[in-house]
């Protein structure tokens, strides 16, 4: 579809108060395998209903290595994973086993409870192979925490595409631009993935009231300010915000929505409107009381699993 946004040539935020907040993420270890943590951070926790921002890699495996993300458990909110480069099997345990590739979507609703796991199938371990992409969170409302799980896959054709003007955005959750994706998503917000070249403008969506942005690659100018590589940019809402690409390009991850009626507990995988709620399935996994209570581990990956935490 052609990029038609209702953007004037020079029509560029010029105002610094409109960048509230810049993040620069910290590295995490999953096991053998570094992410850059942008979400949540010291001054800024949530962007709209987004809790959790990891950027995977860029990374490269050699001969019979891989990404093996033992099954764990989630509570309380939804994983958007989206990869750039290479691929990986998902399980649950609702049974999904599901490959994805990029430009694809997987989208997991926890709600009450699930378990997952994510690795490298042994056929792509028989040679090297790369790895780069975006795992989020968002926090569901009140009254979708204690749904029942579900998962989403969608391929790269059934996500709107924009292109024009030296652009190419994908549109992964939510509604901006006049588009809106598939995913079955929950509240007022949007998620894509957009590549500039140099010098392109993008304006930021309207009608949100939380909105953000992670630079994958290259770099941004906006409000007077240079964005670069592997920083996080979160705007004042209600501002008209327009980005545009620096000497190199840029590839872009924008996201945002509304923010939620109240806070939410992060502890380990477990997010929710409850600190009780978070003791509960604590000891639930502490137990390991496999298909008798909150949680069961993914059928074909249940031989091993991430131990709760100290």
């Amino acid at each position: 579809m052609s990029w038609n946004p209702a953007l004037a040539p020079g029509d560029l935020t010029e105002d610094p108060a409109s960048l509230e907040t810049l993040i620069v993420p910290r590295a995490r270890d999953i096991g053998g395998f570094e992410v850059r943590r942008a979400l949540p951070a010291a001054g800024r926790r949530m962007v709209g209903p987004f809790v959790f921002f990891d950027q995977m890699g860029p990374a490269e495996f050699i001969t019979g290595e891989g990404i093996d993300v033992r099954p764990h458990p989630h509570i309380g909110l939804g994983t958007v994973t989206y990869l750039l480069d290479g691929h990986f099997i998902h399980k649950d345990s609702l049974g999904t086993d599901q490959k994805i590739v990029p430009g694809e979507v997987n989208w997991m609703i926890a709600g009450r409870g699930i378990t997952h796991s994510e690795r490298t199938d042994p056929p792509a371990r028989q040679h090297p192979q790369k790895l780069f992409g975006v795992q989020t969170w968002l926090a569901l409302p009140e009254n979708r925490e204690e749904m029942a799980p579900e998962f989403e896959h969608h391929g790269k054709d059934a996500l709107p595409m924009l292109s024009g003007e030296g652009k190419e955005v994908r549109l992964i959750l939510g509604h901006a631009w006049g588009e809106k994706a598939p995913v079955s998503v929950f509240g007022d917000l949007f998620y894509a993935d957009a590549v500039l070249e140099a010098g392109a403008m993008i304006p930021m969506p309207d009608g949100h009231e939380d909105r953000g942005l992670h630079v994958l690659s290259g770099s941004v100018s906006v409000a007077g300010q240079e964005i670069g590589t592997g920083q996080m940019a979160v705007f004042r809402p209600g501002d008209a915000i327009t980005l545009k690409a620096g000497p190199a390009g840029a590839r872009l991850m924008l996201l945002g929505g509304d923010t939620l009626n109240g806070p939410r507990y992060i502890w380990w995988n477990f997010v929710s409107s409850s600190k009780e709620r978070i003791e509960e399935a604590k000891d639930a996994w502490r137990r390991g009381e496999w298909g008798q209570g909150l949680f069961s581990l993914p059928p074909g990956d249940d031989a091993e699993y991430i131990p709760l935490p100290p």
